[in-house]
């Protein structure tokens, strides 16, 4: 639990660890995560290369950043939906699918912006 008390430096050298162990947990439970951060990993020097302004390359980076952010939120609604309960709820499973729906919007994001700027 995060101590409430912290202040200045220790609030956030502790908030880099919980961020830390935040992206360590999403690793280690979520394959979708694996493979965008590979996808990232692709990604990011294929858009330093294929970027003709620093405009193009922030916008080609950017998209696959907003995957991974998305993925993360999706992931912790998910893990806050399970934390609930596993039984089938309507909204449990709207809320699940909504997060869903963010991060297919977010890769749709990402492949138009690449498709327009390598285009």
């Amino acid at each position: 639990m995060a101590n409430q008390n912290a202040r200045g430096l220790k609030r956030i050298i502790n908030a880099c660890y919980f961020s830390a162990a935040g992206f360590k947990a999403t690793w280690q439970h979520e394959e979708a995560f694996r493979q965008e951060v590979i996808l990232f990993v692709l990604a990011t020097p294929l858009a330093i290369w294929l970027g003709q302004t620093a405009v193009e390359k922030v916008l080609l980076i950017g998209s696959v950043v907003l995957v991974l952010l998305v993925e993360l939120l999706n992931t912790a609604v998910e893990a806050v939906v399970d934390r609930v309960g596993f039984e089938h709820h309507e909204l449990s499973g709207r809320a699940k699918d909504i997060g869903s729906a963010a991060v297919m919007l977010s890769l749709a994001w990402a492949a138009v912006t690449w498709t327009l700027i390598l285009l």
